[in-house]
């Protein structure tokens, strides 16, 4: 099978490995879609470290090929989204049966349950509730799942903050109350909850003018690079509640995935034009530079191996 793996910045090899094969409890998977994330940007762009080889690919939805001993509640077949941290941009990867998650019926490159899980845990965390005002600033990929995941609590209003028009019509488009340009327009006021997803200084400084005094401010954004800096004076004073949406807790993602995937799967959440670039495995380095550059329209990139496909 074929499987990219990174020794240089900015050039993956496409090595050709042996089909793992699932051991007890495990399951071998067909990889038809994974998507490339955000967090392998900068071991992407700058190498990785050392003379190590790296397999990343962790968001990952595929078809179930061969089963393990003891393996029962899985069946050849069957169309999953599924927790790995490794070795996702592949033909083939082994993973344990209880860490796969039912897809549903649409397309398996869109079913990044990975992602999901983030989101779901992220607006889990934040604790939305029924006639809440929330304001999302960001609507790359991140943003728009958290977005549809709000709306699924029935807040009172959800404002949708982005500098590119195309984000800004992708969020209309899925229902926000209002969209807003903080090129041009004044931002929003005394949210109930902001949730931060972009992973820059500009949005972080952002959540503090939004949020009301002893609101929430969700960080999902993932900030890579510089520090940043933060007035942490007047946010004593504005008593923000500040949570970290990034989970390490195996169980605690995993609820989240059963969860996101739950919603998927019946159909209440859309990831209906989340991915906007697919890519065979052989350009995965036109998908990454895709992912850096953004070009008009972009959401989400993944490596797309169509349903069938592989060796």
């Amino acid at each position: 099978m074929r499987i990219a793996v990174l020794r240089e910045p900015q050039r993956f090899e496409i090595e050709d490995v042996p089909v793992p094969e699932p051991g007890r409890d495990e399951v071998l998977l067909r990889v038809v879609g994974c998507g490339v994330c955000a967090s392998e940007l900068e071991t992407w762009s700058n190498g990785p470290a050392g003379d190590e080889a790296w397999y990343p690919g962790h968001e990952v939805g595929g078809v179930v090929t061969a089963l393990g001993d003891g393996v029962e509640r899985l069946a050849v077949g069957d169309r999953v989204g599924v927790w790995v941290t490794e070795r996702g941009y592949a033909e083939h990867v082994a993973v344990r049966a209880d860490r796969c998650f039912p897809a549903g019926g649409g397309p398996l490159d869109a079913a990044l349950a990975e992602p999901v899980a983030c989101a779901t845990n992220a607006v889990e965390l934040a604790d939305v509730r029924l006639g809440d005002d929330v304001v999302v600033i960001g609507a790359g990929f991140m943003g728009q799942l958290v977005q549809r995941l709000v709306a699924l609590r029935g807040p009172r209003s959800l404002v949708v903050v982005d500098v590119r028009e195309d984000a800004r019509a992708h969020a209309a488009a899925a229902g926000a109350t209002r969209v807003v340009d903080p090129a041009h327009e004044q931002l929003p006021r005394d949210a109930d909850i902001t949730f931060e997803c972009t992973g820059t200084q500009a949005a972080l400084t952002a959540c503090g003018e939004t949020t009301r005094m002893s609101g929430k401010i969700a960080i999902v954004g993932f900030h890579q690079g510089a520090r940043r800096e933060l007035p942490l004076g007047y946010w004593n004073w504005m008593a923000f509640s500040i949570l970290n949406a990034h989970f390490r807790d195996l169980p605690t993602i995993l609820r989240g995935m059963d969860a996101g995937m739950r919603l998927v799967s019946s159909g209440q959440l859309s990831l209906d034009g989340l991915v906007t670039h697919r890519f065979p495995l052989e350009r995965i380095d036109e998908a990454f530079a895709t992912l850096r550059d953004k070009p008009p329209g972009f959401v989400k990139a993944v490596i797309s191996l169509p349903e069938g496909e592989g060796g």
